[in-house]
């Protein structure tokens, strides 16, 4: 039951970001506000959550992970329900911003306890959620279009209220782990001497810095791929959700491959393999679209590459997770707000390299996959220490 508990808290994220996404035109006409004006507040959420994460990060290693975890379980529970009640845009803007905030304090702590659970198999308990997880922003949209169909938008939000209370329920009687009750295990550094504990580690920047490049690879297809299906290819909604879900299944797929064999070959060996394919693939990318092939070509491609994208991901973390006792939260604070920071990147980028084509997307992921190879190859020529 514990995987399965930390995902579900992890999943929060994905559920508050993609879950009011059917109601934002909603939103908009109950406040009188422009439906730009609602885009906003995704913005708004994911820089809540950086903030909260950097926030959060050192204090869960310096007071532990249960008190941040009910501390921000309780935190999303009233917030959302608040939300639900607001009664301007600027209000509803704020509440998301505090929403995602204190949210972070929840999930923040969770690669710390697969870390506790895993040992020298974090990587494989990475796989485990990242591919529970996974299914949160599969369905929060239908999940929202769903609720709609029974109420008005603020009942999105009374069941991620709803959601977070069950949480917090299962958390209060069943999240016991060791580390809880052992002082010991936990930092006694300031806030500012945990970061700089995290970014001066032996081996940590380079792993960091894959693990950034893979995530905005990751937000270059998530901001590109509805245009690039519909518009590019000219593709219908249905036809688009369909291809969209055949990327999170193979995502979903890689994520069992590695959890089943990491622990044969190791986290530093799965990144640098899952790096050569997604070379090769994205590779492919750019071809068939430079020389403007059908769609059915460009998702050939994209299988494996999201694929490969996700073993790196995983094993990129879990090495830099692996380095540190006592400062896993910070770690995880470091990873999370690069992560979103970089990949906000995406769009911006796309946007100022438009061609009207599924090149300019096609390049940048190629792009940053050789820059995680580059990275690999550099870490292989230095000393070891």
């Amino acid at each position: 039951m514990l995987i399965p508990m930390l995902a579900a808290i992890v999943a929060i994220t994905p559920l508050a970001i993609d879950m009011y996404l059917p109601a934002m035109s909603a939103i908009a006409i109950s406040y009188d506000a422009h439906v730009t004006t609602v885009q906003q507040s995704l913005s708004i959420y994911l820089a809540g959550y950086a903030l909260g994460m950097l926030t959060f990060g050192p204090l869960a290693d310096r007071f532990g992970r249960r008190p941040l975890v009910i501390f921000g379980l309780s935190g999303f529970t009233l917030i959302s329900l608040f939300i639900s009640f607001s009664s301007s845009i600027e209000t509803f803007l704020a509440l998301r911003f505090i929403q995602a905030f204190i949210g972070a304090a929840a999930t923040v702590v969770v690669p710390g306890y697969i870390k506790e659970v895993y040992g020298d198999n974090t990587a494989k308990g990475m796989s485990y959620v990242s591919l529970i997880m996974m299914l949160a922003p599969l369905l929060a949209p239908t999940l929202g279009s769903l609720i709609l169909e029974f109420g008005e938008w603020p009942l999105i939000f009374i069941s991620q209220s709803c959601y977070a209370i069950v949480l917090l329920m299962l958390v209060l009687f069943k999240l016991k782990m060791p580390s809880d009750k052992a002082k010991d295990s936990r930092s006694t550094q300031s806030f500012l001497k945990s970061y700089k504990t995290v970014l001066t580690r032996q081996g940590v920047k380079v792993n960091i810095t894959c693990g950034v490049l893979t995530s905005f690879a990751f937000f270059c297809y998530l901001t590109a791929s509805p245009f690039i299906y519909m518009e590019v290819f000219g593709l219908d909604k249905s036809l688009f959700a369909i291809l969209f879900s055949t990327n999170v299944g193979a995502l979903m797929l890689a994520n069992i491959v590695n959890s089943r064999i990491v622990g044969r070959y190791g986290s530093s060996r799965m990144l640098f393999v899952a790096t050569v394919f997604a070379t090769l693939s994205a590779t492919g990318l750019l071809i068939v679209n430079i020389i403007d092939l059908s769609y059915h070509y460009t998702v050939a491609m994209l299988i494996p590459l999201m694929g490969c994208l996700g073993i790196m991901s995983v094993n990129a973390d879990a090495i830099v997770l692996m380095k540190f006792k006592k400062e896993t939260g910070t770690a995880t604070a470091v990873i999370g707000t690069l992560r979103f920071g970089f990949g906000s990147l995406a769009g911006p980028l796309l946007a100022v390299f438009y061609t009207g084509t599924a090149v300019p997307f096609s390049a940048m992921m190629l792009i940053s996959v050789m820059l995680v190879m580059v990275c690999l190859l550099f870490q292989r020529t230095q000393p070891a220490h």
